[in-house]
């Protein structure tokens, strides 16, 4: 699913269409599940982590801004930040959870969230533009965009197989400029 029409079902779910949002869930809940599932490492955890931000998809889509970044790091940044709120309230044991989420938290990240979560955007860009540039334009198309292997290796008119190589060392060279 490409950028655009994501954007599209975000701006509609804004405006409380049903349709858009079901839309929204379909083409995005795997994605956003194996995100919950990696922070929390249990199904049935990850499964509720994910009806929850869901929610809070549903009640702030009006605040998503089409800034150049994708829109599905808006989304993934909402269900990681809920699945890491599970686990925190998980360890904690103090609360009850439901308690936890509606006395306490406010909706949306926190403001902290909202720093790490830019400081990490400014940081990828950054390490997007170190790559070579056809190299860069393929992770961007691939992991940004959502064009797949074939349709990057036609535009940049190099094999599949080529294609597959600079995305895997492109991902390579961007989790080593990250993690430095």
């Amino acid at each position: 699913m490409n950028r655009k029409k994501i954007e599209k079902m975000i701006t509609r779910t804004a405006l409380r269409d049903k349709t858009a949002f079901e839309a929204l869930y379909d083409a995005t809940s795997a994605k956003l599940f194996a995100v919950c599932l990696r922070v929390l490492n249990d199904k049935a955890a990850a499964e509720d982590a994910m009806q929850d931000a869901y929610v809070k998809i549903w009640n702030n889509a009006g605040r998503y801004r089409a800034n150049g970044l994708s829109p599905m790091t808006w989304l993934i940044t909402i269900a990681r930040n809920t699945a890491i709120d599970r686990l925190r309230a998980r360890r904690a044991g103090h609360m009850d959870l439901d308690i936890v989420e509606t006395v306490l938290a406010a909706p949306g990240p926190t403001p902290e969230q909202a720093a790490v979560a830019a400081s990490e955007a400014k940081k990828l860009v950054k390490c997007l533009d170190g790559l070579e540039q056809n190299k860069g334009e393929a992770v961007r198309g691939a992991y940004i965009d959502g064009q797949s292997y074939a349709d990057l290796a036609a535009r940049f008119d190099v094999p599949l197989n080529t294609m597959r190589t600079w995305l895997r060392r492109g991902l390579i060279a961007l989790r080593e400029c990250m993690s430095a």
